[in-house]
């Protein structure tokens, strides 16, 4: 590990550099205007996987955007670890709120990041961290020093559902077979209180639509004679959570798991901070399901959010119509044993049970995922664990996140490997939103860990041998 960890300190601007040069690529998946750059950024990817000393590096097609696919086998005795991250990234809207260009990295100081952060789409989610695993590896390919053997895929459609990778994995897995998955897609509770993801939630995602007269209309002529899309819609979206922060759609908890009183107790180990919660985002109070406090209603309990809303006139200046249709999209975070398919089919008929006969309503599905958890017994949680002591210097506690990353369940069903979700962002990182923004400390302190958990999954494995 000396000879790796010497490389790292050799190569510590060029790994930035490089970064760099991947951030100034708007790789964005959702928008069909970008479809060059994510071509670019896949090839700019392969070029530095082959540059990095990886093997059989492929540009692997699929019905959308393609996935970067790379391996490095020392022997067939030695276990496999597969990695998978990211390269598209959010949309970087809205442009104006940011303090400098979302596609021109920079490196700014402050309170919470001494050493400095870099401030670009995507720094954070994820193309900084799963550039940490293509540098770690190549310190340790150039050196002579790799335990064990690793295969990568880095896929561009993640931030829109991942909806190829499920028939990239099914057509591939003889290519992908692996003893554990391991993804920086996460983040650590503080670099002071370092943790592993132990846990995510699932999500079902839709779009809905209420539809009432057949054109706009004046709404002096006909306001308060015929029903405005806007105030039907507001009105039903309200309905959706009661006075206790409970979702009202019937059947909505019938499968959730409610976590043991042992779990719980250990998940409030990690030492939230209300006050300071309230502090980081601008709140005077927060509000949530009854019984539950922030921690745990951002980690263990399902929600409903609207993501967005609109309808009618909202221009400049003033435009007095009662609109023919108004819209939203609602998030749903479920928590195990929730089904999305199931979920998005009881949310739908919810919603066309409370419209009223005034209007039609349409729902439509987008994209969901199944919650994930890591059993604390697991030998890659272990091996995580003991890598980020060993770098940290600190003791390492488990984390259930709020977040999904859909593809972890398919994982699991298909390749038949545990996901390890050890990531080194903060929650702070201002991913998909302005000014996102990643760590110098993290970045480095991601490329010092996973050497280790290589090595100790490798000698975790062969111990029980």
């Amino acid at each position: 590990m000396d000879k790796a960890f010497q490389y790292q300190i050799e190569n510590k601007q060029r790994y930035l550099d490089e970064l760099f040069d991947l951030l100034r690529i708007p790789s964005i998946s959702a928008d069909s205007a970008y479809a060059n750059d994510i071509i670019k950024c896949a090839n700019s990817i392969s070029n530095n996987l082959k540059e990095s000393g990886f093997e059989n590096v492929e540009i692997c097609k699929t019905q959308g955007n393609p996935v970067v696919y790379a391996d490095k086998i020392i022997s067939s005795d030695l276990p496999t670890v597969l990695i998978y991250g990211h390269y598209d990234v959010q949309p970087a809207d809205p442009l104006n709120l940011w303090e400098t260009d979302p596609f021109d990295p920079v490196i700014r100081k402050s309170n919470l990041h001494p050493e400095g952060a870099i401030y670009a789409r995507g720094s954070a989610d994820d193309k900084g961290q799963f550039f940490m695993h293509v540098k770690a590896i190549e310190s340790l390919i150039k050196t002579n020093t790799l335990p064990c053997n690793v295969k990568l895929i880095i896929e561009g459609e993640e931030e829109i559902g991942s909806v190829n990778l499920g028939n990239f994995l099914k057509e591939n897995l003889s290519k992908l077979s692996c003893d554990v998955i391991l993804i920086s897609d996460t983040h650590i509770f503080s670099n002071q209180v370092p943790t592993v993801t132990t846990g995510l939630r699932g999500l079902s995602y839709v779009e809905v639509e209420v539809e009432g007269p057949n054109r706009d209309l004046h709404s002096g002529l006909y306001g308060g004679a015929v029903p405005n899309p806007i105030n039907v819609l507001s009105d039903m979206i309200a309905s959706l959570i009661d006075k206790d922060g409970k979702i009202t759609v019937k059947g909505f908890y019938d499968k959730v798991i409610e976590i043991s009183p042992e779990d719980r107790a250990e998940l409030n180990k990690i030492p939230f901070d209300e006050e300071e919660f309230k502090k980081s985002i601008g709140l005077k109070g927060t509000q949530g399901e009854k019984g539950y406090n922030s921690l745990e209603r951002t980690s263990i309990r399902p929600i409903l959010d609207v993501n967005g809303i609109w309808g009618g006139y909202t221009g400049e200046g003033a435009k007095t119509v009662i609109p023919s249709k108004a819209h939203a999209k609602i998030s749903m975070r479920l928590v195990p044993d929730q089904n999305p398919e199931e979920i998005t089919e009881l949310f739908t008929k919810h919603f066309l049970f409370i419209a009223p006969e005034s209007v039609k309503v349409k729902v439509t599905s987008h994209h969901g995922g199944n919650a994930y958890v890591l059993p604390s017994s697991d030998p890659g949680y272990k091996a995580a664990k003991l890598a980020m002591e060993k770098t940290f210097n600190k003791e390492v506690l488990p984390y259930r996140t709020g977040g999904s990353i859909p593809i972890v369940s398919l994982f699991e069903e298909l390749l038949g490997a545990k996901s390890v979700l050890m990531g080194f962002g903060l929650d702070s990182d201002a991913i998909h939103s302005p000014n996102e923004h990643y760590g110098l400390f993290n970045f480095y302190k991601g490329i010092e860990t996973i050497p280790y958990f290589l090595k100790f999954y490798t000698e975790n494995l062969r111990s029980k041998k």
